[in-house]
């Protein structure tokens, strides 16, 4: 009997009732074929899926995991909660205003700032508001980077839409990829281009200063401050998109890490703590056009809600309080390290790149900076290399195109044990 024969007749059966059998499309193992395996308990850096099936957890639920699943604090909270506040309201409660400020305490671009549900929403929020704010309807976004499935962000975008090699979904309306410009990411001359050509008519940039859903590509030095200051001068808004980065490469996300300033940011994941969650937040006098104060229309019937802000303030107080990026880099960093020896041993080039506990490694010997130079990896040597992993334990996203993430529970022997498996799975892949 196959190891994985209960996730094999659960998705079966998932496929008659649910599009694809799976609620997010990476989650189907398109890309790198077999059958998706179903979780059945999370703790600390492991999973158990529904055969018995143990596995090193280095997707963390996309990311929000920085603290390991099930967290000791976290759960106490969210149990208190549930047992004293309760689930929803749809009115205001105090631990809004609680959130609100640490979060315009720890993120250095917030003055004010809006709970949502998701990332999705957080991003699609956020644009609105710029084209609200300048008066303006085009965006400038970058090949590969992901935000969310809103119509204005999927042309030619990451994660999901990448792995399955349709950038563009049908659903999108012309009208909407008209006013949804694509730039060359770390290529500052590509976006004065596209600026130059619609003058007066960019309302936002919006960027992942760390992109992560075309793997792992860092901003090159001075990439973030040249946009800065192009929107500075052309009275364009700009938008960091840090809803995976964000609290992740530093408390204070990447615009703390690269010291530059967005008008705009938005936020999920980690600010859960492993709950549906998402924000945007800025300057005040962009904030301040938002309803019920200003004219641009948001809302959210559970927005707000008290167990996903227990989980993400119960999450930032742990990382304020317990300060765990020095460990998670040491880790990152002999997991780095351990990769490069087995490349090396084997004679491989591949690419790895890392900001801080998030890293892809790259099948290709091509340096990744951008969209084009991330595809040239081989995804039929990842797709062994992640089934061999797989066999061995560990738990990698089912695509190329996905960050690796390291968090505070993994411990140096289960680094040891993913240095180990790593060097198997790259000479299973070389088959």
């Amino acid at each position: 009997m196959s190891k994985l024969a209960k996730s094999a007749e659960l998705f079966e059966k998932a496929k008659k009732f649910i599009p694809g059998g799976v609620n997010s499309p990476v989650r189907a193992f398109k890309s790198v074929g077999g059958t998706p395996v179903y979780m059945a308990k999370g703790s600390g850096a492991y999973m158990t899926d529904v055969d018995g099936n143990t596995y090193l957890d280095y997707v963390g639920s996309w990311g929000p995991f920085i603290l390991g699943s099930m967290h000791p604090r976290i759960t106490a909270a969210l149990e208190y909660t549930l047992k004293n506040i309760g689930t929803s309201f749809g009115t205001p409660i105090e631990m809004e205003i609680e959130i609100a400020e640490l979060l315009c305490k720890i993120v250095p671009s917030l003055e004010m700032v809006r709970m949502v549900n998701s990332g999705t929403e957080a991003t699609m929020s956020a644009v609105r508001l710029a084209r609200g704010y300048t008066g303006r309807d085009k965006i400038i976004k970058f090949e590969g980077c992901y935000h969310g499935h809103g119509d204005s962000f999927l042309i030619k975008a990451g994660s999901g839409a990448l792995t399955l090699g349709a950038p563009d979904s049908p659903g999108v309306t012309k009208g909407t990829a008209m006013d949804t410009l694509n730039a060359t990411y770390n290529d500052i001359d590509s976006v004065k281009l596209l600026v130059n050509e619609n003058k007066g008519q960019i309302a936002a940039i919006i960027i992942e200063p760390v992109a992560g859903n075309t793997g792992v590509i860092p901003a090159k030095p001075g990439f973030l401050a040249a946009l800065r200051e192009l929107c500075t001068e052309e009275g364009i808004v700009l938008i960091f998109d840090e809803v995976m980065c964000g609290f992740r490469v530093a408390l204070g996300g990447a615009q703390s890490l690269y010291g530059v300033t967005p008008d705009l940011t938005t936020m999920g994941k980690i600010i859960g703590g492993g709950l549906p969650v998402g924000a945007f937040g800025g300057k005040r006098e962009i904030m301040e056009r938002v309803a019920p104060l200003g004219d641009v229309y948001q809302a959210g019937t559970l927005s707000g809600n008290p167990l996903a802000l227990t989980a993400g303030l119960e999450t930032l107080k742990i990382l304020i309080d317990e300060n765990p990026y020095p460990e998670l880099e040491r880790k990152a960093v002999i997991l780095e390290a351990g990769f490069n020896d087995n490349l090396k041993k084997l004679g491989l080039n591949y690419v790895q790149n890392r900001v801080g506990s998030m890293s892809c490694l790259f099948f290709t010997e091509t340096p990744v900076v951008d969209y084009s130079t991330a595809i040239t990896a081989d995804t039929k040597k990842h797709g062994k290399y992640f089934h061999s992993m797989l066999d061995q334990g560990i738990y990698l996203a089912p695509s190329q195109f996905e960050a690796m993430f390291i968090s505070f529970m993994h411990t140096d022997a289960d680094l040891e044990k993913t240095i180990k498996a790593n060097y198997n799975a790259l000479v299973a892949s070389s088959k």
